[in-house]
């Protein structure tokens, strides 16, 4: 029977020799889990259809105030498949391999997934 700590121990040798940064694969917050993103509160994190343009987000107005974009710092950098955009209102915000990420106001509670498929163009954002 292998003991809790001999399990951690054998997965951080794992990570590290496959050169996986668990802490600088995302940003600060955000989390994988059960197959999908989720920012620091365990709130779903969704990508919308109509952000076509790369580095741009389509979602301004009514659809931010339903849709609230995923804020990153103002010294947030690139990192991989993660990418800061700069909304029209200037505030900057993460995208994941090139889509802005949002969380919908209708999930009350971590793990809600409310938005999932809601117009047919928000869908849940997976790693």
């Amino acid at each position: 029977m292998f003991s809790r700590s001999m399990i951690i121990l054998a997965a951080t040798f794992l990570i590290s020799q496959t050169g996986i940064s668990t802490a600088q694969s995302m940003p600060a917050g955000v989390k994988a889990m059960g197959g999908m993103l989720t920012d620091s509160k365990g709130m779903t994190l969704y990508t919308f259809d109509k952000d076509t343009t790369p580095g741009k987000s389509a979602c301004n107005g009514q659809c931010l105030a339903n849709w609230p974009a995923l804020i990153a710092d103002t010294s947030a950098a690139n990192m991989g498949d993660w990418t800061v955009v700069t909304r029209d209102e200037g505030a900057k915000q993460w995208a994941y391999k090139g889509k802005p990420l949002y969380t919908f106001v209708q999930d009350k509670k971590a793990g809600d997934m409310v938005g999932e498929g809601k117009g047919g163009v928000w869908h849940m954002a997976k790693p």
